[in-house]
């Protein structure tokens, strides 16, 4: 039976590049699949002690926070019609950390979205997506990040940290859309789609006289036991309200090679009228922001150590970042990794150079998956 849903899934995905494995093979635990029909259910549990030192106000901070990938639980399902196999998928991201800590009230207020609520008809013409998934700007970037499973740099105080988002790369923030992926034609695959757009003008009279187009073109070789991945990725939309027109554009790109346990990557992105932390709705201008990200890693027996470091000159924001990772991962077995993470964040005003945050993060954690 064919069976599409763990291509399809972003946390799968993003999960099995992190830990190095094919996504060919889904860790979900399948509930039931008789008569071409099958559904499947997978789960993402993880926890932090982090340890910051904010040297920017000579404060020391400890939280029991959740990692850079939220806790999440996703519904699969996909059944053979013909020549077409229907599928879908539906998940649900919690933070573990109530509102935005003690002081935003009720303590058990816990955030819950839906980044992921789609289905898809496969067939030989390739696949067709409907509904709301994560972006394909910048989709490679963050999926393919060798600390995705990871803390990375501070976040928000109740969320999420923010990994390398801000530092190195945006968010490819998940949105309605229609999506078109072509079949693998060895090693090569496009995806091409047309997303709700972001509302970058504000007014009495904001206009969206399009969508948001967002593509991807990513290619996979093994040359000479060198397994090698390289990813382009663009978005562009138009925006006014009668006075102001805002017409943002972004180009994402990078290459991974990994032999015999080392993995080297780096990767980077443009953009012009984006917000480069993540899309979303805003009045900006059409001013620029650029950042890369450069890792390297290797693994041996049940371990992986990586190093990262990312940058993001950010004129739209004002803003110049830097972040570095020193990360211990280690696989007790296949559905349970501890992880131990050093991070060294600062971000900077552009225009006076003053430092607005440098904080030092420890970060240790367990993440438990099905």
């Amino acid at each position: 039976m064919k069976n599409n849903n763990l291509r399809k899934s972003g946390l799968a995905i993003a999960m099995a590049a992190a830990i190095g494995v094919s996504t060919g093979a889904s860790a979900a635990v399948e509930l039931y699949n008789q008569d071409g029909t099958s559904f499947s259910v997978d789960g993402y549990f993880n926890a932090f002690y982090v340890n910051r030192d904010d040297k920017q106000n000579d404060v020391r901070d400890t939280r029991i926070k959740m990692g850079f990938l939220p806790n999440t639980i996703g519904f699969n399902f996909s059944r053979e019609m013909g020549d077409l196999t229907l599928g879908g998928r539906s998940s649900f991201w919690t933070t573990i950390n109530d509102a935005l800590g003690a002081d935003a009230g009720t303590a058990t207020d816990t955030q819950i979205d839906v980044r992921q609520f789609y289905a898809t008809v496969d067939g030989d013409f390739g696949q067709v997506l409907i509904g709301k998934d994560f972006g394909l700007y910048a989709r490679s970037n963050i999926f393919l990040d060798e600390i995705l499973m990871g803390f990375g740099s501070p976040g928000l105080a109740g969320g999420v940290s923010f990994g390398n988002i801000r530092a190195g790369y945006s968010y490819p923030t998940p949105s309605a859309q229609i999506t078109y992926r072509s079949p693998d034609m060895s090693g090569l695959k496009v995806a091409a789609g047309v997303l709700d757009p972001a509302d970058t003008v504000t007014g009495a009279n904001d206009e969206n006289s399009a969508p948001r187009f967002e593509s991807e073109v990513t290619y996979n070789a093994n040359l000479n036991d060198v397994a090698l991945t390289g990813w382009v990725n663009g978005r562009y939309q138009s925006a006014e309200n009668g006075t102001a027109t805002v017409d943002s554009t972004g180009i994402g790109y990078g290459i991974k090679a990994s032999m015999a346990g080392l993995t080297l990557a780096a990767s980077g992105f443009t953009s012009k009228g984006d917000n480069p932390v993540l899309i979303g709705n805003g009045a900006v201008t059409e001013d620029d922001a650029d950042g890369f990200l450069v890792q390297g890693s290797y693994a041996f027996g049940a371990n992986r150590v990586v190093l990262s470091y990312g940058e993001t000159d950010a004129e739209i924001l004002n803003l110049e970042t830097e972040s570095t990772t020193i990360g211990f991962f280690h696989d007790v077995n296949s559905n349970f990794k501890l992880v131990a993470e050093y991070n060294m964040y600062e971000d900077n005003n552009r225009t006076t150079g003053a430092t607005t945050t440098e904080a030092d993060t420890i970060a240790l954690g367990a993440i438990v998956m099905f």
